[in-house]
């Protein structure tokens, strides 16, 4: 065994420690490892030969076979369904909902008489049964393993050949021939490439629930979503009805597809027709404008609110829900520089409703709308949606897969369209071209200021 460093955040690898990543520059991020070595095979047998490059045009490509779970919103975000073989790493909030979706994900592949074998190392058996039936969770092809032996579940799974195995989480479980607590960097790692061998050669999807640290991201060496097929984020207020499923990676997929689940008593219930969640009511109240939004094949119209008020103290506070806090100060800096607007004494807030979060940059017109709203205590237009993108000397860029935003504004009903005056739409009639920020302003609020 040989001592390493790993970085916890870009999964670096040296074999001395500092204070700083050589890597991604993060202070503090280098956790001390220990990488299992073996002798090298110098001889080689027969059996074991390197293997050989082939012409990639001359490989076999078997059709990609899913296995649907009959959930269109989780379907939707692994891209289509289950892929055997497939390594997914599930991550979100204590509390949030991802082992009630494990749970609810063996019941519905169990009524397809699926044979699911879902390990726990965090409850006890009665804990996981009180859940199931609350859930309503009784599928007689699902079988529960309840251990942090990591050794047993691959035993396990080589006697019973489930068809999907759900490790609950990874973090509890660990080989006991490695000498660490489990949870560590060395443990995460090894178990990982174990368990990841065990589903590429036996064919069998494997679901890993991770936990995640106070920033938010899944808790270990960044390695492991490297290692993984499919990485999914729970998203959403703890106390919120509403929990949105991302897939930021997919190697069977689209990345940053989202699904709207509904938390309810009997667990997670897919919501058809999300827009309505990330839209308060039909009559718009000053400081909110419309924003569209494209996540993965879908777009959403988003409720952008706004609140700016006199700062009680020297320093304005800028606070955003939703959104990236340096894109709050980009934007402040083009309303002052362009429309001389003095917001150094004013406290700016910014929400999105329906607790969505999104980094599309189509969100910088409605967010602008907003705030000039907010500022002069006047309502923007009525059925008026903002989209584009704007540009640090104040003009407005065109944005990809407009005309599919447009569609999706028009179907709910709003008329008048603001986009880039360089954009190119097959749409006429309901939508209004601006170049610039001044011409937003007299736009939403006329010449007078």
């Amino acid at each position: 065994m040989a001592t390493t460093f790993f970085c916890t955040d870009c999964g670096f690898e040296t074999s001395k420690w500092s204070g700083k990543c050589p890597s991604c520059g993060s202070w503090a991020t280098l956790k001390e490892s220990t990488r299992v070595t073996g002798k090298a095979n110098k001889g080689g047998s027969p059996d074991h030969r390197a293997p050989k490059p082939e012409r990639m045009k001359d490989i076999k490509k078997p059709p990609l076979a899913r296995i649907p779970t009959q959930i269109g919103e989780f379907d939707l975000v692994i891209g289509g369904g289950i892929v055997s073989g497939m390594l997914v790493l599930i991550g979100g909030e204590p509390g949030i909902g991802k082992s009630t979706l494990m749970m609810q994900l063996s019941q519905w592949m169990g009524v397809q008489s699926k044979k699911v074998l879902y390990v726990s190392g965090e409850e006890s058996p009665e804990q996981i049964s009180l859940r199931s039936a609350r859930l309503g969770v009784d599928s007689e092809n699902i079988w529960l393993l309840c251990t942090n032996d990591a050794e047993h579940v691959i035993n396990a799974v080589e006697e019973n050949q489930p068809d999907i195995l759900i490790v609950d989480s990874i973090q509890s479980v660990s080989l006991p021939s490695l000498d660490s607590v489990p949870g560590s960097i060395t443990q995460l790692r090894e178990t990982c490439n174990r368990l990841m061998r065990c589903a590429k050669t036996l064919n069998i999807p494997v679901f890993m629930v991770g936990h995640v640290t106070k920033e938010g991201f899944v808790a270990g060496p960044k390695i492991i979503e490297h290692i993984v097929d499919t990485v999914l984020y729970f998203e959403g207020e703890l106390k919120g009805q509403y929990k949105i499923l991302r897939a930021v990676k997919n190697r069977f997929g689209s990345t940053n597809e989202i699904g709207i689940f509904e938390m309810t008593s009997q667990g997670l219930i897919p919501v058809p027709n999300p827009n309505h969640i990330f839209l308060s009511d039909e009559a718009l109240h000053i400081g909110t404008s419309i924003g569209c939004v494209v996540e993965g094949s879908r777009s959403f119209i988003v409720e952008v609110q706004s609140l700016a008020t006199s700062s009680n103290y020297g320093t304005p506070q800028r606070v955003v829900v939703g959104l990236e806090q340096k894109k709050l100060a980009i934007l402040l800096a083009i309303l002052e520089k362009n429309l001389a607007l003095y917001l150094r004494s004013s406290d700016v807030f910014i929400n999105l409703a329906g607790g969505i979060r999104s980094s599309d940059p189509s969100l910088d017109l409605a967010i602008l709308a907003a705030i000039i709203s907010s500022l002069k205590d006047k309502p923007l237009p009525d059925k008026a949606v903002f989209i584009g993108e704007v540009g640090l000397n104040g003009e407005i860029r065109p944005v990809p897969q407009l005309d599919q935003r447009i569609n999706e504004a028009t179907k709910l009903g709003y008329d008048r369209i603001f986009v880039s005056g360089h954009a190119k739409t097959r749409q006429r009639n309901k939508v209004t071209k601006i170049k610039d920020v001044r011409e937003l302003y007299n736009a939403c609020l006329g010449d007078a200021r």
